[in-house]
C-alpha cells in the first residue's frame, strides 16, 4: 500500500509524528501537500478534503492519513492504525492501549508547548501576545515541561527489559515520537532543556537511539525533514528561554 499523508507543506508540525513513523517502517508514501500542483498536490489538495466532498467523514483539519479507501485524522489516532501494521505497536491489547495512552499524553504536551508562544489565540500574531506569551513560557519550564519529563523518564525507568525503549521490548511510535518531542523542546528552549537533560538520561539515551537508526539517521540527513522554523509548534524565541 502506498499511504497519501496530508499536512501543511513547510512545518513539521503533528504531521511530523506521522512522517517519523512512516520513515522508521520503511513505508510508500507520498507526503501530497509538498507536491507540486501539476502532480496533483500542494495545499488545494489538501482542502479538497477538508472544503469538498471528497470523504464522508471529512476531517476536522490535518494531518490526517489516506490508506486505501480509509481517511484516519488526528496523529494518535493515525499512530495507532500505523503501529501494529508495521511492527511499531505491542501485538497484545493492554500494550496498545498503553502506547496509545502515552501518545495521547504526549499530545498534552505537544500543545502546552505550541501555546507557550500562542497563549491567547492562534489567529493572533506573537507579537500581539509576547506579554501573556512570556508568562505562559515561564509556567512551562519552570513547572510543566519538568513534570513531563519526568513522568516519560519515569516510563522508561520502569520498562527494564525494554532495552531503553517505552513500550513493550523493541521501538514504537511512541520511541519516536517522544525523540520528536525532545528535539522540538531542544530548538524552542535550548537553554533549559541542557538543564533538564541532566538529570533526564533515560530519556537522553532514548533521544540518540532513535537518531541512529538507519533509516531515521537517512530521513534526518535528506530534503524530506522539514528544518524547525517560526511557523510551526516548536518556536525558539529567546526571551521565552528563561
Amino acid at each position: 500500500m502506498r499511504y497519501e499523508l496530508y499536512y501543511w507543506p513547510g512545518i513539521q508540525g503533528r504531521g511530523e509524528f506521522v512522517r517519523l513513523t512512516l520513515e522508521a517502517a520503511g513505508a510508500r508514501y507520498v507526503d501530497v501537500a509538498r507536491l507540486s500542483r501539476r502532480e496533483g498536490g500542494g495545499v488545494p489538495a489538501l482542502m479538497r478534503f477538508l472544503e469538498g466532498d471528497a470523504v464522508r467523514r471529512k476531517p476536522f483539519a490535518p494531518p490526517f492519513l489516506k490508506a486505501g479507501k480509509l481517511v484516519i485524522a488526528q496523529t494518535a489516532n493515525i499512530l495507532q492504525f500505523l503501529g501494529p501494521r508495521h511492527g511499531l505497536a505491542p501485538l497484545d491489547e493492554a500494550g496498545r492501549l498503553w502506547a496509545h495512552q502515552l501518545q495521547l499524553t504526549i499530545a498534552d504536551l505537544v500543545t502546552e508547548a505550541h501555546d507557550t508562544h500562542h497563549p491567547i489565540a492562534s489567529s493572533l500574531y506573537y507579537e500581539q501576545q509576547k506579554s501573556e506569551a512570556r508568562r505562559s513560557a515561564s509556567h512551562f519550564v519552570g513547572e510543566r515541561m519538568p513534570k513531563h519529563l519526568d513522568y516519560f523518564e519515569q516510563v522508561l525507568a520502569d520498562n527494564p527489559r525494554g532495552k531503553g525503549h517505552a513500550v513493550g521490548k523493541a521501538l514504537s511510535y511512541v520511541d519516536l515520537s517522544l525523540f520528536q518531542v525532545v528535539a522540538g523542546l531542544r530548538y524552542a528552549f535550548p537553554k533549559s532543556m541542557r538543564k533538564l537533560e541532566r538529570d533526564r538520561t533515560r530519556i537522553t539515551a532514548l533521544y540518540d537511539k532513535v537518531a541512529a537508526l538507519p533509516r531515521i539517521a537517512a530521513y534526518l540527513g535528506s530534503a524530506r525533514r522539514i528544518p524547525f522554523n517560526q511557523s510551526g509548534i516548536f518556536r525558539h524565541y529567546p526571551e521565552l528561554d528563561a
